[in-house]
C-alpha cells in the first residue's frame, strides 16, 4: 500500500495493527470491549474453578489412578502367591503319592511274607497230619496184622484139629 492509501483508509476505517505490520494483506485483530470482557471474564472463572473443580477432579482421577494401580499390583501379588501355593499343593501332593506308593510296596510285601509264612505253616501243619497219619495207618496195619496172624493161628488150629478131629498144638 501506498502512503496515500494508508491514510485514505485511516479516514474510512480503523486501522489494525496486523494489518499495518503486514502490509495490508493479513487478519484484521479488531480488540473490541467485548472480548476483552470475555477473556477477563474467562481468566477469573478459570482462576475461580480451578481450586473448586479442577483440582478436586484432578485428585479424584489421580486417586483412582493410584487404587487401579494397587489394585492391579495386588491382583498380581495375588496370582503369585496362588501359583506358589498351588506348586506347593502338587509338591505336596506327589510328595504323598510317593510315599502312599511305597506305603502300598510295603504292604504288599509284608502281605505276601505273611502269605508265604501261612502257606508254610499249612504246608508243615499238612506235612506233620499226613506224617502222624501214616504212622497210624502203619501201626493199626501192623496191629491189624499181628491180630490176623494170631487170629489166621487160631482158624488154622481150628481146621487142623477139624480136619484130624484132635486138637493140634
Amino acid at each position: 500500500m501506498t502512503t496515500n492509501a494508508l491514510i485514505a483508509s485511516s479516514n474510512s476505517a480503523p486501522l489494525s495493527l496486523a494489518s499495518l505490520a503486514s502490509g495490508g494483506g493479513g487478519v484484521n485483530l479488531d480488540l473490541d470491549l467485548t472480548f476483552t470482557l470475555q477473556m477477563l471474564l474467562f481468566a477469573v472463572l478459570i482462576v475461580a474453578l480451578k481450586p473448586l473443580l479442577f483440582d478436586p477432579v484432578l485428585r479424584i482421577f489421580e486417586e483412582r489412578e493410584k487404587r487401579t494401580d494397587g489394585a492391579r499390583d495386588e491382583a498380581r501379588e495375588m496370582q503369585k502367591k496362588a501359583g506358589e501355593l498351588l506348586e506347593r499343593y502338587e509338591n505336596e501332593l506327589l510328595r504323598v503319592g510317593r510315599a502312599a506308593a511305597e506305603e502300598r510296596e510295603k504292604m504288599r510285601s509284608e502281605t505276601t511274607r505273611l502269605e508265604n509264612e501261612i502257606i508254610n505253616q499249612a504246608r508243615n501243619a499238612t506235612a506233620k497230619i499226613l506224617g502222624d497219619g501214616r504212622r497210624d495207618i502203619a501201626q493199626q496195619v501192623e496191629k491189624i496184622r499181628a491180630e490176623l496172624g494170631r487170629e489166621s493161628e487160631r482158624l488154622a488150629h481150628q481146621v487142623a484139629a477139624r480136619a484130624l478131629g484132635r486138637e493140634v498144638h
